[in-house]
């Protein structure tokens, strides 16, 4: 006989007392409800929290954003209390996160207690009943990875809760010191007030004194003051005629002085050329041309015994009204010369020198500007780049065969010379670069130019008329200087 211990009867019918769990059951909810140890390690249910309000989290970061909000219409001494209001807020969060800790970590005691019973209640289960244990244990596993993010969220929240309480206790700070700032301006200017409505009240003492002395002086200052008005009435009476006469006599002078000017400019005229025609009959040479831009010098010979000037040595000067000194041009040793814009104001002379002997001829006068040259200078600056058909006729000092039509670009910061493509030269506004009238013979002087573009590239070019020279000459000089260069001819004194 097989002998029957109590205990297996025992077990045997604890397990067929275990009933089977429905599926059909619905729970209340879908995870465990939170217990807590108590004492004697008694399991005791944890009362609801009550969700229908707002956290306090959400409150202080309602009032946070309402203080940002509103902080240019509050005050600063509000501003401070908001910020100390805010602080204890945040405080009180962070000893509830403290009690949520303490309750997760009771919570994972509870779920591995629970699990371990549930692991031996497994092992002495079997069929259905096993089964619903299984279930339960995975309920519990994921209500633990359930708790264990809840764990992760606590532990960002408390992060963001101390970077709030941070924030605040670092506001309130800034704020107490705004107030004492603020309380240190307001006692400034109360004091500022308070000198100021001393220095008004003196004032008006001391306005009051004078009106009462001025009171008791009233009739010598009213009487002076009739005598003043009167003698003022009299003045104006009588000033408006002196002031007319004065005017007519006035202009009856200037009258009679611009009409003396005129005839002794009229009588040094007649005077000079007087004089020129009694020299002319003694000098060997002439000078023949008017002294204008664009216009062409010539010496000639004017008398027999003048030697030919083939056989002569030639220099051309200008000279300055303001100084006696005179200003060699160079390059300028030929009969004729074209006058440049460098030399309007000035007086042309050129020296003939012959058998150990010298003839001197020079212009009436200064020489004068071209008629509307300046008016079209000033149109071509206007633009940013002006163009000008020339001729090539020389060539780092050789004749150019070639008379194609070449372009010639004056720009505010280079100078080109090409034609089509082809570029001849493009050089900026620089130390080394010449630029001046042609000095040469030529029955064209009038029209060209000398343009040196660096050390060893020259050129001799000419302009279909002596007003697109003049005005090429004037431009480019005016945007040199604005470069900081003076542009000029060789060895001119500028």
């Amino acid at each position: 006989m097989t002998k029957v211990s109590p205990e297996v009867v025992e077990e045997e019918m604890q397990m067929e007392a275990v009933l089977p769990v429905s599926a059909d059951v619905s729970f209340k909810s879908n995870h465990f409800p939170k217990y807590r140890l108590g004492s004697d390690n008694q399991i005791l249910e944890e009362p609801k929290e009550d969700n229908n309000g707002p956290s306090l989290k959400e409150v202080v970061e309602q009032e946070t954003t309402q203080l940002s909000e509103q902080h240019k219409r509050l005050s600063v001494r509000d501003l401070a209390c908001k910020f100390d209001k805010n602080l204890n807020a945040a405080a009180k969060l962070s000893e509830e996160a403290k009690l949520r800790e303490v309750a997760s970590l009771e919570g994972h005691v509870l779920l591995k207690k629970l699990r371990d019973a549930l692991e031996h209640l497994r092992g002495r289960m079997a069929g259905r009943n096993k089964e619903d244990v299984e279930k339960a244990i995975s309920m519990v596993e994921a209500l633990a990875v359930k708790l264990t993010q809840k764990e992760g969220e606590l532990i960002q929240e408390k992060f963001e809760v101390k970077k709030l309480a941070n924030f605040l206790k670092q506001a309130s700070e800034d704020a107490k010191k705004l107030v004492n700032q603020e309380k240190s301006f307001a006692c400034a200017e109360i004091e500022s007030a308070r000198a100021v409505v001393q220095r008004i009240g003196e004032a008006l003492d001391e306005q009051a004194r004078i009106t009462q002395a001025s009171k008791e002086q009233s009739p010598d200052v009213e009487g002076l003051l009739e005598e003043v008005q009167e003698a003022r009435r009299i003045k104006l009476l009588h000033q408006p005629s002196k002031m007319m006469e004065m005017e007519h006599e006035l202009r009856a002078l200037r009258t009679q002085i611009r009409e003396k000017f005129m005839f002794s400019v009229k009588l040094q005229k007649e005077l000079a050329i007087s004089k020129r025609a009694e020299e002319n009959k003694s000098r060997l040479y002439v000078l023949d041309g008017s002294a204008m831009l664009g216009s062409y010098l010539r010496i000639q010979v004017s008398s027999d015994e003048a030697p030919q000037l083939s056989k002569c040595s030639i220099q051309w000067y200008r000279v300055s009204l303001e100084c006696s000194r005179d200003e060699v041009i160079s390059g300028a040793n030929k009969p004729t010369y074209a006058p440049e814009p460098l030399d309007v104001g000035r007086i042309l002379q050129a020296d003939i020198c012959y058998n150990g002997q010298k003839a001197t001829v020079m212009t009436p006068g200064p020489v004068d500007p071209a008629a509307g040259l300046r008016s079209h200078v000033e149109t071509l600056m206007r633009k940013s780049n002006s163009e000008f058909n020339v001729t090539i006729s020389q060539m780092n000092g050789q004749d150019y065969s070639s008379h194609s039509v070449h372009v010639f670009h004056v720009g505010k910061m280079r100078m080109k010379l090409c034609r089509g493509w082809i570029t001849k030269a493009r050089e900026i506004y620089c130390s080394s670069m010449q630029l001046c009238g042609y000095r040469g013979e030529s029955n064209t002087a009038a029209k060209a130019l000398f343009w040196q573009a660096r050390k060893g590239l020259s050129f001799v070019l000419t302009f279909e008329s002596e007003r697109d020279r003049n005005a090429a000459i004037t431009l480019a000089r005016k945007y040199a200087h604005d470069c900081n260069v003076t542009l000029a001819g060789p060895d001119d004194q500028v």
